[in-house]
């Protein structure tokens, strides 16, 4: 198959994985929103693109404006595979071993994806964890627990991408942590860039500092937790019950 054909069966195959998810998300909004922060394109280009005014983006998101239609969902999905395709499609691009594959990686203990986002906060909570650097916060749609000697040891470039789900505003959490370097230094020379960094096995003074100072480069949030591993994956899988407790 030709490059732009393999292309574009990707692209209209992504199109279609995200307006289903939108259309029929019960918080279409926030569904519009996660894929929106995954292609890292803000709502003025966005809106930029669809030629409306950055509040109708906005008012959607929120909930605030009526939840978009399937035409409307589908000019917004195509609005933002065509800015990241005008950018160089790496975005696109990371997403095809996800779409095409099934196999389910041995490095991965857990993944799941969230309908509502995680503040940083409270992933710090539900985790006993230590915060080593802060970075810039982002709503977290997802975890994924990997063993990170597998991960490192076993995984490609491509396919260590795969463990970001459908998400990138995730937190990946590293299990078989002794310093923390070895994880950072992956995502370091990958494309795409969880929302958070958790080093399990570890407390916050026992994180390298060379760790912390790549995640300080790349801005990404890192925490540092001892917490039980089958614990933190129940607590963690919970969060949606939490949500709607709250």
């Amino acid at each position: 198959m030709k490059e732009d054909e393999s292309h574009g069966m990707v692209r209209r195959h992504l199109a279609e994985k995200m307006a289903g998810e939108i259309t029929l998300s019960e918080k279409p909004g926030e569904a519009l929103k996660k894929w929106r922060l995954n292609f890292e394109i803000a709502q003025t280009d966005l809106s930029g693109y669809l030629g409306v005014s950055p509040s109708v983006i906005s008012d959607y998101e929120s909930g605030r404006r009526k939840s978009p239609g399937t035409l409307i969902v589908s000019r917004i999905v195509e609005a933002l595979l065509e800015v990241d395709a005008q950018r160089g499609g790496q975005k696109i691009h990371a997403y095809e071993g996800m779409l095409f594959t099934e196999k389910t990686s041995k490095a991965i203990y857990a993944t799941y994806e969230y309908t509502f986002p995680m503040q940083m906060a409270k992933l710090a909570s539900l985790i006993e964890g230590d915060v080593v650097h802060k970075g810039i916060e982002k709503p977290l749609y997802g975890f994924t627990v990997v063993d990170s000697k597998k991960a490192i040891l076993e995984l490609s470039s491509h396919e260590f991408q795969k463990l970001y789900g459908w998400s990138t505003e995730r937190a990946l959490i590293f299990t078989k942590v002794t310093t923390g370097k070895s994880p950072m230094v992956a995502i370091r020379v990958t494309n795409l860039k969880p929302g958070a960094v958790v080093m399990h096995g570890l407390r916050g003074n026992e994180v390298h500092l060379m760790a912390k100072k790549m995640a300080e480069i790349d801005r990404i949030p890192l925490l540092a937790t001892t917490m039980d591993i089958d614990k933190m994956v129940e607590a963690l899988r919970k969060y949606s019950d939490y949500h709607i407790m709250e």
